[in-house]
């Protein structure tokens, strides 16, 4: 082909083609074209790539689909997305997780909880999910993660939903997958798993049995340190261990003694949305809580040395230390009585549970305002919004004389029938 200065050259054989020459050489085919009412440039591929007769060909095939009312700019965008469709709803499980926790995992605060969050996907999930095709994955697949934890690890099941269901969400925005979202609780898995809330004692932590707790609660309150006190703490307000953890003063109200968390705070588990949870504080709470050394840089009633808060791990080894100390002397621990595994902070709440059900005449509903459970149908709870706080407080004082293994002083309770080593 001779040589041809930078612009615009008419080729013939077909009408509008052209060939293009750019300032530094490069050489492509284009076609002029009108296309309804408007003029086009279709371009044809670049030079000698694409011959003067394969050009030619593609400039005529061209001008037959405008004929034919089809834009072929339009139709070569359309394919172009529709290649990178396919191309994107090919990843798998496992690509998307690895784009999804590099974002979400922003949020979390600690290193570690960050490993934790990723490992709980990663030892229960991939092994089924991590390889397939996003697009492929539906609601067997999910219940073949789901099934085997259901009934037996509620908590850790509930969790691993939650996250599976972030995932799909995020790659149908992102453009992984099209479709229904298989991990969709309502309308969906809610149709062929049990309800969490009634399976939840399925799942149940290692619980102190009732005649070993004054024994138990005697050499807790022997120990020294900040995680002593705060398991100390769980152990008389029968709360979970988060919103022990990341308790603040600002929540405390020594006045009225009450001990107030709000919806949403880090590690309660109480829901956005739902109401504020208030624990009354008897005596011998506030007298903890005005024993404990201050922080102010965080805030925190307690705190790990280094700052910040105490980790879940600290409770959970003050608890072992314990149950060795009660070995190491010859006795036989603190276990559960059903499974004989160690007692962990979490079976406290069950051990109150069962101290309530067996050893007095609360009414069963105190129990539950107590462990932030839902009391009666929803209907109930919309009419009756009243969490009980002075009967709580008599019911909490009574719990703490028992654990100290003291003589009861209401009538609806029972004295302690004997204290095992």
């Amino acid at each position: 082909m001779r040589r041809l200065g930078a612009g615009m050259h008419a080729v013939g054989g077909v009408s509008g083609l052209h060939l293009q020459v750019s300032d530094k050489g490069g050489r492509s085919w284009l076609l002029r074209a009108r296309v309804g009412t408007k003029r086009r440039e279709i371009g044809l591929g670049p030079y000698p790539e694409v011959s003067l007769a394969a050009a030619r060909g593609k400039a005529a095939a061209a001008k037959e689909a405008i004929r034919a009312g089809i834009d072929p700019v339009q139709e070569k965008q359309a394919a172009r997305a529709a290649l990178v469709a396919a191309q994107r709803r090919g990843m798998t499980f496992e690509q998307v997780w690895r784009l999804f926790a590099t974002e979400k995992v922003k949020e979390f605060s600690t290193d570690k909880y960050r490993a934790q969050w990723r490992a709980a996907v990663e030892r229960h999930v991939m092994g089924d999910l991590g390889q397939m095709m996003m697009q492929d994955i539906g609601l067997p697949d999910v219940l073949r993660v789901l099934k085997p934890l259901w009934n037996t690890k509620t908590v850790t099941a509930v969790k691993l939903r939650e996250r599976i269901e972030k995932v799909f969400t995020y790659a149908t925005v992102h453009g992984y997958r099209t479709g229904d979202n298989p991990a969709r609780w309502r309308g969906n898995l809610d149709m062929v798993l049990a309800s969490p809330s009634k399976i939840a004692d399925a799942e149940n932590y290692p619980a102190l049995k009732l005649d070993d707790a004054p024994l138990w609660w005697t050499a807790l309150t022997k120990r020294e340190g900040m995680g002593a006190r705060a398991l100390q703490f769980q152990a008389m307000t029968a709360t979970r261990s988060g919103a022990i953890r990341f308790a603040t003063w600002t929540e405390i109200d020594f006045t009225a003694r009450v001990w107030t968390i709000q919806p949403g705070r880090q590690a309660a588990k109480i829901p956005h949305g739902d109401t504020a949870k208030r624990i009354p504080l008897t005596d011998d709470m506030v007298a903890l809580l005005e024993a404990l050394p201050k922080q102010s840089e965080t805030g925190l009633i307690f705190w790990a040395p280094r700052g910040g808060p105490l980790s879940d791990a600290t409770l959970g080894k003050v608890m072992r230390a314990v149950h060795s100390a009660n070995v190491a002397a010859g006795g036989r621990g603190f276990v559960d009585a059903k499974t004989g595994e160690a007692a962990v902070p979490h079976g406290l709440r069950s051990t109150f549970r069962t101290w309530v059900a067996e050893r007095t005449l609360f009414d069963g509903d105190l129990a539950e305002v107590a462990l932030f459970h839902k009391v009666g149908s929803k209907v109930a709870q919309a009419y009756n919004r009243a969490d009980m706080v002075e009967k709580r407080r008599r019911m909490m004082d009574e719990w703490l004389t028992f654990l100290r293994g003291g003589l009861p002083t209401a009538e609806n309770v029972m004295p302690t029938t004997g204290v095992t080593g």
